[in-house]
């Protein structure tokens, strides 16, 4: 079981105005998790056509296993256009149908998540469904869940989210998404207290929360953990939310305090900020570079 990962959800490409990006918020955290050392397994499916052979390719050089990628016959490799135009405001459009709408549920995908240090899920390969479904199976596993919410409008709904927030352990959302998730359950509009009655009311061990540019916090045991961020020259911001996830998985499953959790969380998403698309190749030297500067 040990350094084991299993990320689920889409994989997909972002098209850019004048190229085509790998991506999808699940891959992008495997991805990164891979870098930093796990053994990951990604659980998603795509097209038999090109941008799926294309897709398969691009995982293969950073040694992610491809053993539980479905391939599919009547729908297409999942795509997204992206719209790039406000560096800081970068707007999506999630082209459906697509592959990973219809991952199949296996006995071999529960045998692989019981081997799992984590299980890695959002919410957006909830939208259709038959992937609904077998992810809600999946999460009925005893491993430690991590639930991405990753709000993409209009793909979410209350009934849905409420389910996977129930089954998740540690909850990871931005700003943006607490306050939505605030207003469905008529909760306080002060962060602290609103935090501290999600975990009451769906059994999280932690959530954490992402600030952009401010930084990030944690919430655990009643307490409240704070970090600034780290001021860098962005390129984009694609991605840089997946690579903190994964700098905070790590972390946390190296048992690391929450504040150095946070830092290194924080100190690679503001590094991959600084590249062009969600998955740049980077050192752990660089990171450093971000901590002590």
């Amino acid at each position: 079981m040990d350094k084991k990962i299993v990320c689920f959800g889409e994989m997909l490409w972002d098209i850019f105005p004048k190229q085509k990006i790998a991506g999808g918020a699940p891959m992008n955290v495997a991805l990164h998790l891979q870098h930093l050392g796990y053994d990951v397994t990604m659980v998603s499916r795509i097209g038999t056509d090109k941008l799926g052979r294309k897709l398969l390719s691009f995982i293969k050089k950073y040694g992610l296993h491809e053993g539980q990628i479905q391939t599919d016959l009547n729908f297409p490799t999942g795509s997204v256009i992206v719209d790039d135009s406000d560096k800081e405001n970068i707007k999506y459009e999630i082209v459906s149908p697509a592959a990973w709408d219809h991952i199949e549920w296996t006995s071999s995908l529960v045998r692989e998540i019981q081997m799992a240090e984590a299980f890695i899920y959002g919410s957006l390969a909830a939208r259709n469904e038959e992937s609904r479904n077998t992810l809600y199976r999946l999460l009925q596993t005893d491993t430690l869940k991590v639930f991405d919410i990753n709000l993409r409008p209009p793909f979410y709904k209350p009934g849905v989210l409420e389910v996977l927030l129930q089954r998740a352990d540690i909850l990871k959302i931005n700003e943006d998404e607490l306050v939505i998730l605030a207003d469905y359950y008529a909760l306080s509009n002060k962060m602290d207290a609103t935090l501290e009655k999600l975990t009451e009311m769906f059994d999280l061990q932690l959530i954490c929360v992402t600030l952009g540019a401010k930084g990030a916090v944690i919430y655990q045991d009643g307490e409240i953990i704070r970090h600034p961020g780290y001021p860098v020259e962005v390129r984009d911001t694609v991605g840089s939310g997946d690579a903190f996830l994964a700098g905070f998985v790590n972390k946390y499953l190296e048992k690391e305090t929450p504040e150095k959790t946070l830092d290194f969380a924080c100190a690679l998403g503001a590094l991959v900020a600084t590249f062009d698309g969600g998955t740049p190749q980077y050192s752990l030297e660089q990171i450093e570079a971000i901590r002590h500067e």
